[in-house]
Parts: structure tokens; sequence; C-alpha cells
């Protein structure tokens, strides 16, 4: 079997090779340029590593791996826009660089290529990918959708928050997980608990994000720390502080009357206080029995489940 570096830079040698149409350069160009920024190819590795558990042929999964790496850059462009966002991955934003317009339809076109990889999959399991990759699709835009409408209510329960995050993030680790199984040549039973696994594992990854937001360590995290305190996002952390909080400490939460340094010591106390960290690692940790469970309910040998382990490792030991 394959590492996971050795299926990272198999995906990498495939994407120089797409083979988009040439005109109107203006439309694939975009395109391009945001597949070959770079980034962990994570989803794509995912889909590989699933196959490769019941088809030693990793190449049979190789186009909707394409697939699923073309569908997520899709959605950071369309996110970059609605976030105004300047910069992705250390460069300027498709929008930036080709204006909203151009940057709206390249990202409707991207949709379209992840479907032209998907009719490469062989015709018995063609229509099962089909529908897989539809309701994960589908599950990130409802994720992404109550997301912004999050940001005008002020009455966000801690569930509706973990099903956000379900939709918006674990969904899409979920189904490349299934996809890789399916098209191995996976049982149902099988190619669901891969996708258990998969979600599981991307709400515990989206928790961990939210506490190393307010206790990582910039250096090694990549992020500022403290910037979803200063924007004021209701993170599981942040809804935590609310319904525990006495109505003063609360409203600190939400102040704009702090310059961002002292607002973020000052909500990072208040956390401590109700020992906020606690609780959102414990979430964590029940979300990583979860994947821990499917896991080892898999039918397949042990030995072969050696990398899917150490994802889990991994989330659990990222820097703090």
């Amino acid at each position: 079997m394959h590492t996971p570096l050795q299926l990272q830079e198999i995906i990498e040698k495939a994407i120089p090779l797409i083979d988009y149409p040439k005109h109107p350069n203006n439309l694939y160009e975009p395109i391009r340029y945001i597949m070959n920024l770079g980034g962990k190819r994570i989803r794509p590795v995912m889909v590989l590593m699933a196959s490769e558990l019941f088809n030693d042929d990793v190449k049979i999964a190789l186009d909707v791996a394409l697939a699923i790496e073309t569908f997520h850059n899709f959605t950071l462009v369309h996110d970059d826009i609605m976030d105004n966002a300047p910069l992705r991955r250390g460069a300027q934003t498709v929008h930036e660089k080709w204006g909203n317009n151009n940057a709206i339809l390249s990202g409707d076109v991207m949709m379209v290529e992840s479907n032209k990889h998907l009719s490469k999959v062989a015709t018995p399991v063609l229509k099962s990918v089909l529908e897989t990759f539809n309701a994960t699709a589908q599950g990130v835009c409802e994720g992404q959708q109550l997301d912004m409408e999050f940001e005008q209510r002020d009455d966000v329960s801690i569930n509706e928050y973990l099903e956000m995050i379900r939709l918006k993030t674990a969904v899409l680790l979920g189904g490349a997980m299934k996809l890789g199984a399916i098209v191995g040549g996976a049982t149902e039973h099988n190619a669901n608990l891969l996708y258990n696994f998969g979600e599981n594992l991307g709400v515990a990854f989206q928790l961990q994000d939210d506490i190393l937001d307010v206790y990582g360590n910039p250096e090694k995290f990549g992020k500022q720390v403290g910037g979803d305190i200063i924007a004021n996002k209701k993170t599981f952390l942040h809804l935590q502080a609310l319904k525990l909080a006495q109505s003063e400490e609360a409203s600190l939460l939400v102040s704009e009357d702090h310059k961002p340094a002292v607002k973020v010591g000052m909500v990072t106390n208040l956390y401590n206080k109700y020992e906020i960290k606690e609780l959102a690692n414990a979430e964590m940790e029940k979300h990583l029995a979860l994947a821990n469970e499917a896991l080892a309910a898999l039918e397949v040998e042990d030995h072969k489940k050696e990398n899917f382990r150490t994802l889990v490792q991994q989330i659990l030991e990222r820097e703090h």
C-alpha cells in the first residue's frame, strides 16, 4: 500500500495533466491557476486511501480523486468571493486576479469538470458514485448557507453549530472516503463505515481548529491566534461561553469596545473560567471515538488501517 505522501505525489502529478479546453482562455485559465496553487490535497488522498483498501490498483480511483479536488477548489473560489478574501494559499484569489464575474463563471465550470471526471468511472458503480457525490456536494452548499445565516443570528445553538460544521466541512471528508471505497469495490456496509469515519474525523478536525484558534501556537498553527474572537465568530467555544457565562460576561463575547489584543485576553480568561477548552476537547474526542469505532468495524485486514489511525493521531497531535 502507498503512504499518504506517495498518494499526494500521485495527485500532484495528475493535476497538471488535466486537459482543460483552451478557449475561452479567461474561463479556463483561472481553473488551471487555482488547481495548481498546491495545498495538502487531503480530500483526494482520502479517496485513494479508501480505494486502495479494496483494490491494489490505486489509479482506478484517480478520476474520482480529481473530481473531489476540483469540487473542493470550486467551493474555495466561491467562498473567497463571498468573504472578499484577497489571498488563497499565499497567492491572489481568483476573483482578485480576474474579477468577480469571471471567478463565478470559472467556478461554475469547475463543477462541470468534476462531473466530467466522475463520468469516467466504471459503469457498474457510476450510479452509486454520482449519487454519493451529489449528496456530498449538496451538503457542502447547505453548510455554507447555514454558516452565512449564523452571522446574522444571535440564537445559534451548539447543536446547530455542530450540524453546520458537519455539512460544511465533514461531509466532504466522509464523501471522499465513501467514493473511494465504492470505486475500489467495497461492500455497501464498508463504504458506509468509511463515510462515518471521514465525517466524524471532519467534525473533530473543525473542533480542533476552534480550540487552536484560541490556544494554538501561531507559528505552528499557521493562523492568527484569537482571530475568531476578534471577529465574534460563532465557534463551539463562543457558543459554550454564551451558554454558561453571566450576562455581563457574555456581552464581552460580542463587544467591539476593546482593542483586539485586549479582547482576546479577556475572552480567553472567560473561557478558562468556565473550562470551555475542556468542553470542546471532550466533544472533539467524542467524534474521534466515533471515527475509531467505524474504523474498528471495517472489514479489512488490520494492517491496512494503519494510515487511517495516523490521520486520527495527527488531529490529536496538532501543534498547540
